[in-house]
């Protein structure tokens, strides 16, 4: 503003010295008339006489709204006005033409930016950066008599007609009534005045402006630096959050590691302590079957040498046989000489006939003559099939052996009326189809420690075996029981092997199997299928020891009457494992994992033919509760069981005759006075050796029946009278045999009347003692 401000004096100042140099008065009515129109433009304005006047009516303007210079002051834009907003904004209703930046849209007008209009005489607007803001003028009051607001005004004046209002204080140049009245010019020390005057307040409006401008600055840069400041708090609370649960997760994910791990180490160190425990009960078991083998081998050197005696025996007892026929038929006929023998034997001749022979003696050397015969042809025959049969191997009546023979092949065999084959101890890796055409009446075949596969027996090989009984094939390479065995087959063995699972068709058609041994195999739970032994509708002994069951195998055969489960992983027994096979009598499973938590209450309480239960060797702390009432034989040695609960055994009828707690952890503690109620008339045996026990448990002084007494290998310091034996007891002394060695007991301080059950002196072992 401050640039058009001279160059509006200069012109106000030519338009003062024109009307003097023109001689004529239409040119400054023209001039007039254009200033008159300046300031109207300005919001100056002036008060049109009214009609008949012969003077114009001077009145008092108040000043309207004043505008400010653009504060940028570029050199080469236009002046732009920026509208004084020092009071409250009004809401603008005007619309932003959409998609247009820093415009506004007005009465179907496009205002541009910083564009200023008047929509009404009290009112100024501004299109700042794409918004309408409006602002209205504030008027002074007003102390005349008559004020009135002129017209295109917002402001109302002082209407005073006696006044005479000079152009400095009107603001304007009064309307002459008469058209021909000159107008007095401004001056220029009142133009001046006005401009400065002017000047001043556009300073003043400046630096008001600007001083609210850096306050809004300074209020936006103070929020600007809290909100950053907050943002900058709540993105380092949001770090630290971060950084802790990023700890956290750390610390969890290495905790998890670490419990993986040990978990993992724990694994394979029980892993790797049960391969060395298998390992350990496979060489066991080999030296054992190495002991058999060679005790076996014993047996069998000893029963071929007696075989071999009782033949010469035979032999000398039919020579004898056939000298006294000789020397009797010496008495009847004349013996010839021993020329005339060789000469016999090297031309066959009649037997010369006595003289007097009768038609009977002559049947009887008929007879005598055709068993001879009948005697040499047979040894002629069983000569000639020993002649064909392989090397090492041996034939006694129906049984052929040929064990340890070195064979790789199955030997071509031709002896129909053969029973017994044994096999054993070769290299046999296969069996046709056709092995067993020569010997098809064969009812028990032993084949164990061969070489044999599942792909090399035919899956026809046995299919003419109509009488089979028994089939032993024990220490092999198979991985699959073998298909269409004869349905004949009383007992299988198939120990041993590589067997990695049991389908639903492995045993179809057996229905005459009563025995069945699969141990030493890797069968699981998860690849023995729960029908597979529904064919086996008489199987009575079931073996499937060394294997990884970890629970008892589904669908067991309701016939089953012995279950061996030795040497798994088994680790609970369900409540509904045994409901079907209600004839139960022996249960073994040692050497598992079973502790008394994962016993289900209801497993066999409510059998009534289990009697014989072995748990040794498991992870037991106490004696199971819920035995079956029917029990008799109860085997819980290896294990760590530290107590004998009350009425354990009350619950046994007819009670509980053999009790084996060996190498447990019973002490002085853990057997209470109710441990042994229900079994004072029937236990027999007890074995409670290896334990911690302190002094001779209550009760068993009571038991009647005992015959058998295992107390070594304690911490016994003293035998009370009536510990063992109740003295006012008159009956029968019941005791065989009491065992009492290995612990601190001194044998002079124990009363003669303390064994007074046991039968023989002789039967009580109390040497060797510990020392203190």
């Amino acid at each position: 503003m401050r640039r058009w401000l001279p160059w509006a004096a200069l012109w106000l100042l030519l338009v003062l010295v024109l009307p003097d140099a023109q001689a004529g008065g239409g040119h400054r009515n023209q001039e007039a008339d254009r200033r008159r129109g300046k300031r109207r433009r300005d919001g100056q304005g002036y008060i049109r006489t009214s009609e008949g006047r012969s003077k114009p009516l001077k009145i008092r303007l108040v000043p309207g709204l004043n505008v400010l210079e653009n504060p940028a002051g570029n050199q080469g834009d236009a002046g732009i006005l920026t509208f004084y907003r020092g009071g409250p904004e009004l809401q603008s209703s005007y619309n932003v033409i959409p998609g247009k930046q820093s415009r506004c849209e007005y009465g179907g007008l496009t205002m541009f930016d910083l564009a200023v209009w008047s929509p009404s005489p009290c009112v100024t607007c501004l299109c700042s950066e794409g918004r309408v803001v409006c602002d209205e003028t504030s008027c002074p009051r007003m102390h005349c008599s008559a004020p009135a607001t002129p017209a295109g005004q917002c402001c109302p004046v002082c209407m005073e007609p006696g006044l005479e209002l000079s152009p400095e204080l009107s603001g304007d140049s009064p309307v002459p009534s008469d058209p021909e009245e000159p107008v007095a010019p401004l001056t220029q020390e009142e133009i001046q005045r006005i401009l400065w005057r002017e000047e001043e307040e556009h300073r003043e409006e400046e630096e008001r402006l600007r001083k609210k401008d850096e306050a809004r600055k300074k209020r936006r840069r103070e929020r600007k630096e809290r909100e950053e400041m907050q943002r900058k708090m709540v993105e380092e609370r949001r770090r630290e959050e971060e950084e802790a649960l990023r700890l956290q997760l750390m610390k969890e994910e290495e905790e998890w590691r670490r419990q993986i791990e040990e978990a993992e180490e724990k694994r394979r160190q029980e892993e790797e302590r049960g391969r060395e425990e298998e390992e350990k009960r496979r060489e066991e078991e080999e030296k054992r079957r190495e002991e058999e083998e060679e005790r076996r081998r014993e047996e069998e050197e000893i029963w071929r040498e007696e075989e071999e005696r009782r033949r010469e025996e035979e032999e000398l007892q039919r020579e004898a046989k056939e000298e006294v026929e000789v020397w009797l038929r010496g008495d009847v006929f004349q013996m010839p000489s021993e020329e005339e023998e060789e000469e016999e034997e090297r031309l066959p001749s009649p037997v010369p006939t006595p003289p007097a022979a009768t038609d009977e003696l002559k049947e009887e050397e008929a007879g005598e003559v055709e068993v001879e015969e009948e005697e040499e042809e047979e040894e002629e025959e069983e000569v000639g099939s020993r002649g064909s049969l392989p090397p090492g191997c041996d034939i006694s009546d129906v049984t052929l052996t040929c064990e340890n023979a070195r064979l790789t092949h199955f030997p071509p065999l031709s002896v129909p009326e053969l029973k017994s084959l044994s096999l054993e101890g070769n290299n046999i890796s296969s069996i046709p189809a056709d092995a067993f055409n020569g010997i098809p009446n064969l009812e028990w075949i032993n084949l164990k420690k061969n070489k044999l596969t599942s792909a090399g027996i035919d899956a026809k090989a046995f299919t003419g075996l109509k009488m089979l009984r028994r089939l032993y094939l024990d220490e092999n390479l198979l991985d699959m029981v073998p298909p269409d065995l004869p349905s004949t087959l009383h007992e299988l063995k198939i120990n041993e092997n590589n067997l990695r699972g049991i389908d639903e068709n492995s045993f179809q058609g057996l229905s005459s199997l009563v025995i069945l041994e699969l141990e030493g195999n890797l069968l699981s739970e998860g690849n023995v299928n729960p029908r597979a032994f529904a064919p086996l509708i008489q199987l009575s002994y079931l073996r499937l020891g060394r294997n990884f069951f970890r629970t008892v195998p589904q669908g067991l055969p309701k016939s089953l009457l012995e279950l061996y489960l030795e040497s798994n992983l088994i680790e609970e027994i369900s409540e509904t494992v045994f409901n079907q096979t209600t004839n139960l009598n022996v249960v073994s499973l040692r050497h598992n994992r079973l502790d008394e938590t994962k016993i289900a209450p209801m497993a066999w309480f409510n059998h009534r033919n289990l009697e014989s239960i072995d748990l040794s060797h498991n992870e037991l702390y106490l004696v199971p509760s819920y035995l079956p009432k029917s029990l008799v034989h109860l085997v819980l040695a290896g294990n760590n069981i530290e107590r004998i609960p009350g009425y354990i055994f009350a619950h046994m009828d007819p009670g509980l005759e053999y009790l084996y707690l060996s190498f447990n952890k019973l002490d002085g503690e853990g057997i209470e006075p109710e441990s042994f109620f229900g079994v004072y008339h029937s236990m027999t045996e007890m074995c409670l050796d290896h334990n911690q026990l302190i002094h001779v448990p209550l009760g068993i002084s009571e038991m009647t029946n005992l015959h058998f007494l295992r107390l070594d290998n304690n911490r016994i310091r003293s035998i009370s009278e009536d510990s063992i034996c109740d003295p006012e007891q008159q009956e029968e002394a019941t005791l065989v045999a009491l065992r009492m060695e290995n612990n601190y007991i001194d044998p002079d301080k124990v009363s003669p009347s303390a064994f007074s059950c046991v039968r023989s002196a002789s039967s009580v072992v109390l040497k060797p003692q510990k020392t203190a």
